[in-house]
């Protein structure tokens, strides 16, 4: 039996399904929202971005007050202890707070929620625990999962993934992250500041693959300083686990001889593949490429009319954020509208301490498309950096030699992720350095690096 047509079936209901959902509600059509986890708001706020956060701030604290780095202010601590338990039951209570305020915006919306996993059953219909559903259109939002790495077995005890990095029990002695990427350094500067050593093992000869050139280098030496063991061009090539314990066999990714690290947990942070098993995409006459990615077009239909894909599923950089544009745009599509995202401008932000922020080219991929005039400016002379001895980092700006239009920045700061967002709207806005520039930037504030950062491109900051 065949239910109720819907206008709309998103499936998926992390920040690209849910989101979409919400606003194709808005926009007048009957929606429905397939999700097989116990709550909303996909891996993003389950087991990813939010969690992750959560720890990353609680773990600063913790590490503020232990280590003794405020005392220069006047703030002495004694007999500072680490409540683990407490820490992640605060990060669980934000969890709860945001998944259950996006079950109250289904409702608020209309939007019904079809409990399950989703599977097509021909191009109009699909299958979700038993139940038939048919819609005038479906949109595939089913975002990504950890990519495993062959040979290494995943216990989420000894050798963990990512949601498993969020729920240790205990501060490892030794933990060793097998990718030098964002969620790899994310989660190991959590557990570094809780007291646990870190390595990190990444195939490339740098940290940070597809960021620009020098801020990987500038980062990769703020981590070391920070107490990372960094072993770059360096092959995993298996894992053991004995007991509590873990051996790693490693070797150098050009080849050579290999050698043994012990640890007491593993964390496997080699990047995300699309979650599209299970779909039975050919029922509907969906192709997927071959990274298992679903090709669209411009307003986000797939090579079968009616069928829509957002976010992780699609090619392009895995980020919320991109799902999140990506479902508004494809539900005013959907119903009718022009959607419009910009694809050359999505922020990027690893939030780890200082955060590292980009948006726009790189200073690589700019010089391959032509001439271009870079300005820079290092938090060491911003005043309020300065006044918080929080100067580690610097703004680089990259814009057109001819034109001067801005085509990308680069942020290493304590406060790198909440900046970029100025750099993106200038761009979304075709600003040149000189329009930053010439932008009254309130004094003492982090924000002035920008300012500066956009007159060094001319040559002439002012405090430096």
């Amino acid at each position: 039996m065949t239910n109720t047509p819907y206008d709309l079936i998103v499936i998926g209901a992390g920040p690209g399904g849910y989101v979409a959902a919400i606003r194709a509600a808005q926009l007048g059509l009957n929606v429905a929202c397939v999700e097989a986890r116990e709550t909303l708001g996909g891996t993003c706020l389950n087991v990813g971005c939010i969690p992750s956060k959560a720890l990353l701030h609680a773990s600063e604290l913790y590490h503020e007050a232990q280590s003794g780095d405020l005392a220069k202010f006047g703030v002495e601590f004694k007999g500072v202890s680490l409540n683990l338990d407490q820490m992640h039951a605060e990060k669980s209570k934000a969890v709860k707070e945001l998944t259950g305020g996006i079950e109250f915006l289904f409702k608020k919306n209309k939007v019904d929620w079809l409990k399950g996993h989703a599977a097509f059953t021909s191009a109009s219909t699909i299958d979700v625990a038993g139940q038939s559903y048919s819609a005038k259109k479906f949109m595939i939002a089913t975002g990504s999962s950890v990519t495993p790495l062959p040979g290494v077995t995943v216990d989420q005890k000894v050798v963990v993934d990512s949601t498993g990095a969020l729920a240790l029990p205990k501060v490892p002695k030794h933990l060793v992250v097998i990718g030098g990427g964002v969620i790899g350094l994310e989660l190991g500067s959590v557990w570094g500041r809780l007291g646990a050593k870190v390595t990190v093992v990444e195939y490339l000869d740098q940290i940070l693959p597809g960021m620009d050139g020098e801020v990987r280098k500038e980062s990769a030496k703020i981590f070391k300083k920070q107490g990372f063991e960094i072993r770059t061009s360096t092959k995993v090539t298996g894992v053991t686990v004995k007991g509590a314990k873990a051996t790693l066999t490693v070797e150098p990714a050009a080849g050579g001889a290999s050698e043994t690290i012990e640890a007491d947990c593993v964390l496997v942070a080699i990047g995300r593949k699309p979650n599209t098993d299970g779909l039975a995409l050919d029922k509907a006459g969906i192709v997927a490429n071959a990274r298992g990615q679903i090709e669209v077009g411009h307003d986000f239909q797939t090579n079968v009319p009616g069928i829509y894909a957002i976010g992780d599923v699609t090619p392009g950089p895995m980020l919320a954020h991109k799902a999140e544009d990506e479902g508004i745009a494809a539900a005013e599509f959907i119903a009718g509208q022009t959607g419009i995202i910009n694809h050359d401008i999505i922020p990027g932000v690893v939030y780890t301490h200082p955060e590292i922020a980009s948006v726009g080219l790189t200073e690589e991929e700019a010089k391959a498309k032509g001439e271009v005039k870079i300005g820079k400016f290092p938090f060491m002379a911003n005043s309020r950096a300065k006044t918080n001895r929080d100067t580690e980092g610097f703004v680089k700006i990259i814009a057109d030699a001819k034109s001067d239009r801005v085509l990308g920045v680069h942020i290493i700061s304590s406060l790198a992720g909440t900046l970029i967002a100025q750099a993106a709207q200038a761009m979304e806005f075709g600003a040149t350095s000189e329009d930053i520039a010439y932008t009254c930037h309130a004094h003492p504030t982090h924000a002035e690096a920008m300012k500066e950062a956009a007159m060094a491109v001319t040559g002439k900051p002012i405090h430096m």
